[in-house]
C-alpha cells in the first residue's frame, strides 16, 4: 500500500508516527525505501542513488533467468488467439444468419440437446447403423440366396423340387389355352419358391415320355424321373415331387421349417393313426425281426426314406418326399419292375400309386423306412376333392390355418382346373401381401366403397 495514498492527518501525506515516516522526498508510490540491487557493490558498499521499483523488478527477472520481454511477448501471442468481441452495431453482424445451440428459443435448446446426445453416443449409433445396413444389403443383394443355398448354412442345395409339366402336349391329347394357363402359373409359382430358398428345381417335360405310351405307362414316369434326378443332382439328399395342379400357397415356409427340422414330430410311422385303406399293421409273422414287427420300425428319424400323405382314398403321390439311400435305389427298381406292371396294370386304376400301396401291404422292408405326414402339411385338397362327406379337417384346405400347399387333384374330372388355380393364386397373393401393399389396397377399397354409396342412393331414388 502506497504511503502517499493513505489517509494521513499531515498535509501532503505521510504518517506522524516516527516508525512509519520516511526520509525520502519521492512519496509517489513509484519508489521503494529499500536499496536496489544496483546499489549493492561487490564489497558490500551501497550506492547512494535511488532505484525505482520497476527497474528493480526488471533486474530481478533477469537474475531469475527470464529474458527481457518474455512474458510480454507470450501474452501478446495468447491474446491474439483469443476471440475478440465487438461492441455496438458490429455485434449484431457477427450473429446474423447463424444458429447458436445455447440460444433462448426452445427449438435451439432441443436441437442442442439432441446434438450433444448424438455426439456422446456416436460409437453406439455407428454400430447400430452398420448392423442395419448389413441387413439391408443381405436381403437386397443375392447374398441371402447364396446363404440359403449353401449346404453348410441354409442347406438349400440338399433339396430338389421336381415338377411334372406337360409343356409340349400330352401323349393322349393336345392342350388348350386353359391348360397352358395352368401350367404357366404352376411353373412360375415353383420357380419363385425354389429361387427364394435356394432349392434346385427340375421341370420335367412329360411329352418326352412318349416311348412308354405303347405300354400304357404314361403315368408311371414318376419313378423313372426321380431316378434320373438323383443322377443329375448327386449332392442332393431329399427330392420333392409335385404334380402340375399343385400350388404353393405360403412361399415364406421353407421345407426345413415345415417338415425336416422336426421330422419325428411332423411325421408318423404307424399307419393306424390314419388308415383309410384299412391295412393290417404291423405284420404278425414270427419269422420277421423286431424292427419289422414294430408299428414304428426302429423309431429313428434317420431311417425315414419315404414321406407320403394320405387322402380319403389312400396314398396320394401328388406331393411326396423321397430321400437318396440304398433302400431308395432298391425301392425304385422294384417299383419300376416291368413284371409287376404287366401283371397288375389292368387292376391298378391309379397306376404307380396303387403299385406303391401294393408294395407297402405285402413287403415288410418297405414299411420300416416309410413314414406318413398329415395331408394338410404338404398336400391340402380343395373342397371339390374328397368332398362327398363334406369338409374334412384332415384333408381340406383352410385359409385361417395358412396351409402350405394346395393340390387340385382330380379337377379334370368334372371340375374347373383353371378356375380353382386362379382362385388359389389370388388368395395366396392376398395372404402374402407386404405391409405397403396392404396399405395401398386398403385405400383402394375405401375409395371403391365411397364411390359405391352414391350409386346405391341413385338406384333407390
Amino acid at each position: 500500500m502506497s504511503l502517499s495514498r493513505s489517509p494521513s492527518p499531515n498535509r501532503g501525506g505521510g504518517w506522524s508516527s516516527p516508525g512509519l515516516t520516511t526520509n525520502f522526498d519521492n512519496l509517489s508510490g513509484r519508489s521503494t525505501p529499500r536499496k536496489g540491487y544496483g546499489e549493492i557493490q561487490m564489497n558490500g558498499a551501497m550506492s547512494s542513488s535511488d532505484v525505482s521499483w520497476s527497474t528493480a523488478k526488471a533486474r530481478s527477472d533477469r537474475v531469475n533467468g527470464y529474458p527481457d520481454g518474455f512474458f510480454t511477448r507470450h501474452a501478446r501471442q495468447i491474446s491474439k488467439s483469443l476471440p475478440s468481441f465487438v461492441k455496438g452495431a458490429e455485434k449484431e453482424k457477427l450473429g446474423r444468419g447463424r444458429w447458436y445451440p445455447n440460444s433462448g428459443s426452445r427449438t435451439g435448446r432441443t436441437l442442442g440437446f439432441l446434438g450433444r446426445s448424438i455426439w456422446r453416443l456416436r460409437l453406439r449409433l455407428l454400430v447400430v447403423f452398420s448392423f442395419i445396413l448389413a441387413i439391408i444389403l443381405f436381403y437386397v443383394t443375392p447374398l441371402h440366396r447364396a446363404y440359403r443355398r449353401a449346404s453348410l448354412l441354409g442347406g438349400g442345395s440338399k433339396f430338389v423340387v421336381i415338377l411334372a409339366a406337360n409343356q409340349g402336349g400330352g401323349v393322349m391329347e393336345w392342350k388348350g389355352p386353359r391348360e397352358w394357363a395352368i401350367e404357366r402359373d404352376s411353373v412360375k409359382n415353383k420357380k419363385k419358391y425354389a429361387k427364394k430358398w435356394g432349392y434346385n428345381l427340375e421341370i420335367v417335360d412329360m411329352s418326352t415320355k412318349k416311348r412308354y405310351a405303347h405300354e400304357w405307362r404314361e403315368s408311371w414316369e414318376k419313378v423313372d424321373t426321380i431316378r434320373n434326378c438323383m443322377r443329375k443332382y448327386p449332392k442332393a439328399q431329399w427330392f420333392w415331387w409335385l404334380d402340375l395342379n399343385t400350388f404353393i400357397m405360403e412361399p415364406s415356409y421353407s421345407l426345413q421349417k415345415q417338415v425336416f427340422n422336426n421330422l419325428a414330430g411332423n411325421t408318423y410311422r404307424d399307419i393306424n393313426n390314419y388308415n383309410p385303406l384299412h391295412i393290417t399293421h404291423p405284420f404278425n409273422d414270427s419269422k420277421l425281426d423286431a424292427t419289422s414287427l414294430s408299428p414304428v420300425g426302429d423309431g429313428k428319424p434317420s431311417s425315414i426314406d419315404l414321406i407320403i400323405p394320405q387322402d380319403c382314398a389312400g396314398f396320394n403321390l401328388g406331393s411326396f418326399f423321397i430321400r437318396r439311400s440304398t433302400w431308395t435305389d432298391r425301392l425304385l427298381d422294384i417299383w419300376w419292375d416291368p413284371v409287376g406292371y404287366e401283371q397288375k396294370h389292368m387292376e391298378w386304376e391309379h397306376k404307380e400309386q396303387d403299385a406303391l400301396e401294393h408294395l407297402y401291404i405285402n413287403q415288410p422292408w418297405i414299411r420300416t423306412h416309410t413314414a406318413f405326414i398329415p395331408q394338410r402339411k404338404i398336400n391340402s385338397f380343395p373342397m371339390g376333392a374328397c368332398g362327398e362327406n363334406g369338409e374334412d379337417k384332415r384333408i381340406h384346405y383352410k385359409e385361417t390355418d395358412r396351409d402350405f400347399v394346395v393340390n387340385m387333384a382330380g379337377c379334370e374330372w368334372g371340375r374347373d382346373c383353371w378356375g380353382e388355380m386362379y382362385n388359389f393364386r389370388e388368395l395366396s397373393n392376398k395372404l402374402n401381401r407386404t405391409p405397403w401393399e396392404k396399405f395401398k389396397d386398403g385405400i383402394s377399397d375405401r375409395i371403391k366403397a365411397m364411390k359405391a354409396k352414391p350409386d346405391k342412393k341413385e338406384g333407390k331414388s
